[in-house]
């Protein structure tokens, strides 16, 4: 479909986005206007994406998330969709990172002194049960503290090792997770995003144009941030990666 250019797509990254279907766009009638340019063409009514425009841009936002790294910076992950979950958990988590897999919780960022209390709450709790102290308790006490942390781990589990609000966001789908973004965008916080042809991409600081619902490419996208991260890491003095 579209040849490969090596300025623009070093190491083959136009094929591997092609083969993860990173090409794949929604239908032309839900196309966002400021789509239009990043459009190869129109297929059966579905829009293709140049992948050759989403390398430059995949190019722009591995090398701030490679800046993030040299600086120690702290990046929350986000991504609710099905098809985002297993990935996001899994590399965030290589990273030693933050994140949101389940229901964006509001206020997250924009009330994060409230969202840090909820946090001490279940890392107690933790605690407490690792070492037996919830013996105090009485059998219907202990259960009904038992769901309610329950509840808390679902959506709070991602973000226990969040001691600030973040430095950056990396999110699947800025439309879907709307709140997310404009609580990120609100408190300053640049964000990376994932999104497809149904989106606004002036509305994200680091856009990446591309199929933001099929596992492999959710996948492959995530999995190259992460490794400008770790490139960033790699590349920067010991005292660099303390965050600041």
């Amino acid at each position: 479909m579209q040849k490969t250019d090596a300025k623009t797509a070093d190491g083959g990254i136009v094929e591997k986005m092609f083969v993860a279907g990173a090409h794949y766009g929604y239908g032309r009638s839900r196309r966002h206007p400021s789509a239009s340019p990043y459009i190869f063409t129109t297929k059966n009514k579905t829009d293709i994406i140049d992948l050759e425009k989403t390398s430059l841009m995949l190019e722009r936002a591995a090398e701030f998330a490679k800046t993030l790294g040299a600086r120690g910076k702290v990046v929350l992950f986000v991504g609710t969709k099905p098809p985002a979950k297993s990935a996001i958990k899994t590399l965030a988590e290589s990273l030693n990172m933050p994140f949101v897999i389940e229901r964006w919780i509001g206020g997250t960022l924009s009330n994060f002194s409230e969202i840090k209390k909820r946090i001490a709450e279940l890392q107690a709790y933790r605690q407490d049960s690792k070492e037996g102290n919830l013996e105090k308790y009485t059998k219907k006490e202990r259960l009904m503290l038992a769901k309610k942390m329950e509840k808390l781990s679902k959506y709070y589990s991602g973000l226990t090792e969040l001691k600030k609000a973040p430095d950056a966001l990396f999110i699947i789908d800025p439309k879907e997770e709307y709140i997310a973004a404009t609580e990120g965008r609100k408190q300053g916080i640049p964000i990376i995003g994932l999104l497809n042809s149904d989106s606004d991409i002036s509305s994200i600081d680091y856009p990446i144009l591309g199929n933001d619902a099929a596992i492999p490419s959710i996948a492959f996208f995530a999995a190259t941030v992460v490794q400008a991260y770790r490139e960033g890491q790699s590349a920067a003095p010991i005292a660099a990666k303390v965050p600041a």
